[in-house]
């Protein structure tokens, strides 16, 4: 796992684009070592339901694996269950549904990936399909050339069978033929849903894009600082409560934000035109009227805002942490 965070971190730093292109091929690399080393088909009624697993099932782990190492996830999640009322809200359960949606787009790239690799190989669906037990299915693939192909089907896959191998080879072509275009097909569609998808954020954008692009670069630093300011803080309050444990001291006085400033900047920050903010961070600290006064910082308005700005609200904060 450790070996693994410089390449994160770098996927972190780069446009969308190519971090989900780094992902996809980590993706497409992890297909290939457990297409060869571990899938092996077994030629016998488990064929269909051991085919389907190894295509589905991987993708199934890919996905909840990619909503577990989401940042928004466990935003969106922490806390909710104290929430119910507000839930019952259209606006607020319709803003939820909105953040939740984002998450999936993001969390979709290394399922598909999966799906979309093994799929153009074809070894899954080959395997999956001699098991089909659908006759129209059989009747378009089996015909009169093939006499062993509707009784022994299940055999093909396999080497060392009864079964001539310039028939099984003829069978199996078509079958990876069919799997090959439903990959492209998969892979067509979600290149098209994802550009389109880009094309009405950046419609709906309410800035343009020199500032977008400056957005990205503020949050970007502004997470990079939190988590170092928060490493810092965390690492003094903890030596300064053991050496006044150990030599039994009292403790120095030492600020920290209150738990209502946490739990302003943790929500979502929904941009308004009329606004100058880049984040709920820096609407906090610009709106407070106090920070030094932790009862005034306490009484900030809380918005309660789920969506973010279109433009960037789908492709552009899939950041990852392991």
């Amino acid at each position: 796992m450790q070996h693994l965070k410089p390449l994160l971190k770098f996927t972190q730093t780069q446009q969308t684009n190519l971090g989900f292109g780094l992902i996809a091929l980590l993706t497409v690399g992890s297909e290939h070592v457990f297409s060869v080393f571990a899938f092996s088909c077994p030629c016998n009624d488990w064929n269909f339901i051991y085919g389907n697993v190894c295509l589905l099932v991987p993708a199934l782990a890919l996905l909840i694996l990619s909503y577990m190492l989401s940042n928004k996830t466990w935003k969106l999640f922490t806390g909710l269950c104290l929430r119910k009322r507000k839930l019952c809200r259209f606006n607020y359960t319709f803003g939820f549904l909105c953040v939740f949606l984002q998450i999936s787009v993001t969390a979709m790239v290394a399922p598909l990936s999966w799906i979309a690799v093994a799929l153009l190989k074809g070894v899954y669906f080959e395997c999956a399909m001699t098991g089909a037990n659908v006759t129209l299915f059989s009747s378009h693939l089996c015909n009169d050339k093939y006499p062993h192909c509707r009784t022994e089907l299940e055999q093909f896959p396999c080497d060392g069978t009864s079964v001539p191998k310039s028939e099984r080879v003829a069978v199996l072509s078509i079958i990876r033929a069919e799997s090959q275009v439903l990959g492209w097909i998969l892979i067509a569609s979600v290149m098209m849903f994802t550009f389109l998808l880009t094309c009405v954020a950046r419609c709906h954008s309410p800035i343009s894009y020199m500032q977008l692009k400056f957005w990205r670069m503020y949050t970007q630093k502004e997470s990079e600082f939190l988590d170092s300011y928060t490493a810092q803080h965390a690492e003094k309050l903890a030596k300064r409560n053991l050496t006044s444990f150990f030599e039994l001291t009292k403790p120095t006085p030492m600020k920290s934000p209150p738990k209502k400033a946490w739990e302003k900047i943790s929500s979502f920050y929904k941009f308004q035109t009329m606004d100058d903010y880049y984040s709920i961070l820096h609407k906090y600290v610009c709106t407070c009227e106090d920070l030094e006064n932790p009862t005034a910082r306490a009484s900030v308005r809380s918005e309660n805002d789920f969506s973010n700005p279109a433009a960037l609200a789908f492709l552009d904060e899939g950041k990852l942490v392991m």
